[in-house]
């Protein structure tokens, strides 16, 4: 340790290179808990096709925003006993959670800090049973770095033998771990697209302005939707198990299953939207050292899509998979099709990920507008004022009749690159039909949201209007919230033509950055996105 550090910070050399992944000490102490067999109970197969598992929960909680999920995840991890399962894309030490005292340091003292770093290492002085493993994308090493007191926050983490934090570099070059997954004590789980780092945070409200919404450096952002779903039962010792393989897969030891507690981990006073339901789990998965790929997500959208009869709406991040794409095309050309509503933001977060995306989006939507011969199909972005407001919702409502909530995105990656987990809601599933009414109040909650206007009135504008698409347009407001069509602009140049050879967004790990014939891109020769193109071409073309 430098000499400049107080005392109080220095710790072995051996316990501080437990912080950095591939740097670990040589007789290392074990975990507390280290299994014989690999993982007791996992099944890789599928119970059917874009199913992995169907499992009972007791309630389930879906979570809208930041504000909501930060304070109730932090409720439920107090009500710990056994162990704390954290698995994303990203994780960030210094946030603030919800409560607690605001100084990140003095992890011993009664009062539990709001700052996460110190509230990890609180849960472990104060708990004194219990396990936290947490693991994180490798990407993640390089803002680990630029991150100040995270590297204080491990090296706090390391003299602690039951907190374990990991990077995951298990999967093909290329790819990421991309699935948002907390376990607690096998019996609650969280599954959606809310990680638990910066710029995440927000209310329902989206101000344009809000003080609060501030990264660690001071830093403003701006407004953020995100959603996620809470579940206690069955289904939460089947994400359990996910957990504990993924973990094995990165290098860490083997875990023990948990053993039954009759306590739960649900936040006191959090009510329920579902009771006595059955949850299905969805994956994507690349073909990696002996684990064959999994294509989960993508065959359960195909499938949703296919069975809509009425409307998809949808909440999420990109818009450049072929496959849903050409699955949407299909709908869209016959005589009756269903509404498609999709929320989505203005542009991708991160200058290479707009490079990547945003032209690809635009080729494409323009490919299902020249099909959508019915009006049906329809593409908007949420502001408020006159700020964009940020969606990193994964989100699918289907017929009110399927709720789908999860980490995977509309883009080629999630649907065979990056490792993702979906959960859903089926009403047609055994026991699932008095789901129905709670989907629909869930989707016209989510308009209200965007469109800033009571919840209650939602039903009777969509009745007046005729469609979601009509209220939409006639409930928008300008100065409030509202939901703006988005309107594809492309420009002919490199983006584009590497958007439409899929360079940056590929189907399997091994197209990652390879440039080939158009024909194996996104308007494939004899494709039904390629003649729709192609009657876009004549028609631009002049007699």
């Amino acid at each position: 340790m430098p000499r400049s550090l107080p005392k109080k910070w220095k710790t072995r050399r051996s316990d501080l290179l437990r912080c950095v992944p591939g740097l670990r000490p040589t007789g290392r102490r074990e975990p507390l808990t280290e299994a014989k067999n690999e993982v007791e109970g996992y099944d890789d197969s599928s119970v059917e096709a874009g199913v992995w598992q169907y499992a009972h929960a007791r309630r389930v909680r879906v979570v809208v925003d930041g504000e909501d999920y930060f304070d109730l995840i932090q409720q439920a991890m107090l009500k710990a006993h056994q162990r704390i399962l954290l698995i994303g894309w990203d994780f960030d030490t210094r946030i603030h959670l919800s409560r607690g005292r605001r100084w990140w340091q003095k992890g011993w003292k009664r009062e539990y800090p709001a700052r996460l770093g110190s509230f990890i290492v609180w849960l472990s002085n104060h708990r004194p049973d219990l396990e936290i493993r947490i693991l994180k994308w490798s990407y993640g090493v390089l803002k680990f770095f630029s991150r100040g007191s995270m590297m204080l926050d491990l090296a706090r983490w390391a003299p602690h033998r039951r907190i374990d934090f990991k990077f995951d570099t298990a999967h093909p070059v290329g790819c990421s771990h991309h699935q948002k997954i907390v376990v607690i004590d096998d019996d609650f789980a969280v599954c959606g697209g809310i990680d638990m780092t910066t710029g995440r945070w927000d209310t329902r409200e989206h101000k344009p302005e809000d003080r609060r919404r501030k990264s660690p450096d001071g830093t403003s952002y701006k407004p953020w939707h995100d959603v996620t779903m809470m579940m206690e039962g069955e289904v939460a010792g089947a994400l359990e198990k996910l957990g504990r393989k993924r973990w094995l897969r990165a290098g860490g030891k083997v875990l023990s299953a948990p053993e039954h507690d009759p306590g739960s981990a649900w936040p006191d006073g959090l009510e329920p939207h579902f009771e006595d339901v059955e949850i299905g789990i969805a994956r994507t998965r690349a073909a990696y050292d002996g684990d064959e790929k999994v294509d989960e997500v993508e065959q359960l959208f195909l499938q949703q899509i296919a069975e809509a009869k009425d409307f998809v709406y949808a909440e999420n991040q990109y818009f450049t998979s072929r496959t849903i794409c050409e699955a949407i095309g299909k709908r869209l050309e016959e005589d009756n099709p269903p509404e498609f509503i999709l929320v989505m933001p203005k542009i991708a977060d991160g200058w290479i990920e707009e490079q990547a995306m945003s032209p690809a989006r635009a080729r494409l939507v323009q490919a299902l507008e020249e099909l959508d011969k019915h009006d049906r199909f329809h593409l908007y972005v949420p502001y408020s004022a006159d700020v964009p407001i940020y969606v990193h919702a994964k989100l699918t409502i289907v017929d009110d009749r399927i709720l789908r909530i999860g980490s995977a995105n509309m883009n080629n990656r999630s649907m065979g690159l990056d490792s993702e987990c979906d959960v859903f809601i089926d009403c047609d599933r055994p026991g699932n039909a008095k789901a129905k009414p709670t989907i629909t109040a869930l989707r016209h909650s989510l308009l209200a949201e965007h469109l800033g206007i009571r919840e209650e009135n939602v039903p009777e504008l969509i009745a007046r209007y005729g469609s979601m698409a009509d209220m939409i347009d006639a409930a928008g407001d300008e100065s409030h919230r509202h939901l703006m069509p988005f309107r594809p602009h492309v420009e002919d140049g490199i983006l584009t033509e590497l958007a439409d050879r899929q360079t940056f967004d590929p189907e399997e790990p091994e197209d990652l950055f390879d440039i080939r014939s158009p024909r194996h891109g996104l308007f494939r020769d004899g494709s039904l996105l390629a003649r729709a193109r192609s009657r876009l071409s004549r028609k631009r073309t002049p007699a």
